[in-house]
Parts: C-alpha cells; sequence; structure tokens
C-alpha cells in the first residue's frame, strides 16, 4: 500500500471520528459578539488579527475554533497568551457562542504577495504536493479553495486567506514538533517533510489566496 493511500485512509478515518464527536448543539453569534469583547482585542471585533502573528478568525469553522480553545484548555496545545485567555473560559455554552460569532463574520480575504515566483511553487505544493518527498497536498485536507472541509467537522480549517506569519509559525511548530495537537498526527507528519522553502512558498501561496 503507498504512502499517499494510507495517509488517505487516516484522514477519511479522522474526520469520521471527528464527525460522530460533533455536538449536535450551536452556539449563538448574538451573545458571542459580547462574550468576545477580550478575545477581539488580539482577533479583531471582525476576527481580522490586529497583527500578523495573531490568527485571523473570521469565517472560520466554529467546531474548529471550539476544539483549539478545549485544547489550549486542556494543555494539548500550549501558548503563553492563548492557554491563559482559554482558561478565562468557563463555560461551554460561551465557548461556543464566541465560536459562533467569529464564524458568523465574513470569511478571511487574502492579500497576494509581491513575490509572485515564491506564490506560484507554494500554489504547486498546495495542489500536487511534492510526490518524490512524501508531502501530502494541502488542497486534499483544506479543500481547493482553501475552505477546509464540511463546517461539521473540527479538523480542518479554513487557511485561505490567513496571515503569512502565522500559518508560518504554526508548519515550523508542527515541524519541530512544539505543536501536536492534530489528530492522528497528521499535520506533524505533513511538516516534518516539508524544507523552510517549500513551508515559506506555501505560506506565500495560502495567505495570498
Amino acid at each position: 500500500m503507498s504512502k499517499g493511500i494510507k495517509f488517505s485512509i487516516r484522514v477519511l478515518l479522522v474526520v469520521m471520528a471527528s464527525m460522530g464527536a460533533a455536538q449536535a448543539a450551536d452556539g449563538d453569534p448574538n451573545a458571542g459578539k459580547e462574550k468576545s469583547a477580550m478575545c477581539q482585542g488580539c482577533h479583531g471585533e471582525e476576527g481580522i488579527s490586529a497583527a500578523p502573528n495573531f490568527p485571523n478568525l473570521a469565517g472560520q469553522f466554529a467546531k474548529y475554533i471550539e476544539r483549539q480553545i478545549r485544547d489550549f484548555q486542556d494543555g494539548r496545545r500550549v501558548d503563553p497568551m492563548m492557554s491563559g485567555m482559554a482558561a478565562s473560559i468557563t463555560e461551554l455554552q460561551d465557548l461556543k457562542d464566541i465560536a459562533a460569532y467569529f464564524s458568523s463574520k465574513k470569511r478571511m480575504k487574502g492579500t497576494p504577495g509581491a513575490n509572485k515566483a515564491l506564490a506560484a511553487t507554494g500554489k504547486d505544493i498546495f495542489y500536487n504536493g511534492n510526490p518524490d518527498t512524501g508531502v501530502y497536498a494541502c488542497s486534499n485536507c483544506h479543500g481547493e479553495n482553501g475552505y477546509g472541509k464540511d463546517a461539521q467537522n473540527n479538523v480542518f480549517p479554513v487557511i485561505s486567506g490567513q496571515t503569512k506569519d502565522y500559518l508560518m509559525k504554526q508548519l515550523n511548530d508542527f515541524r519541530s514538533g512544539d505543536r501536536h495537537n492534530d489528530p492522528a498526527g497528521m499535520m506533524g507528519s505533513v511538516a516534518k517533510k516539508m524544507t523552510p522553502a517549500e513551508i515559506d512558498a506555501i505560506t506565500e501561496f495560502v495567505s495570498g489566496m
């Protein structure tokens, strides 16, 4: 069995598990606007971050936001600022409302960078991966437009239009093992096969999608 087929099977199993675990109750975006006031200091009132090292949350899947906050709360994901912020959300309904609020905002939109050659290299990796080194194409999990998969699964986020600084840090953290809250180690497995040049190229392309 080829590496690509094995990885595809792993992806399918994770998607099925995440959809099965998804909770039926959704949050209230109207209630979430007020509850997210503290979050807006970094992520913006409309979910567009105030600085490139903070992720955009506008139009991100609510289920994905919920899972990341829970991971910060449980210590599966660690960040000096976000771990403390996540700990302050003590009620599940508040978490759902905050996630619903940012998810309801107009989806983040990228700005193409000046390095068109670098973006072109990133585009090739995004859609085709690198068969020689086993780098899986990003579009297989994050969608043809970088808009992720079905909103009810909490695994594959919207990445199109995310800031380059944030995308690069996350890929480098997955690559080094500093971030390891990806189900079945999928992102870590991909990132470890990527070179720094490939990470630079893919983030140049995705941030401008």
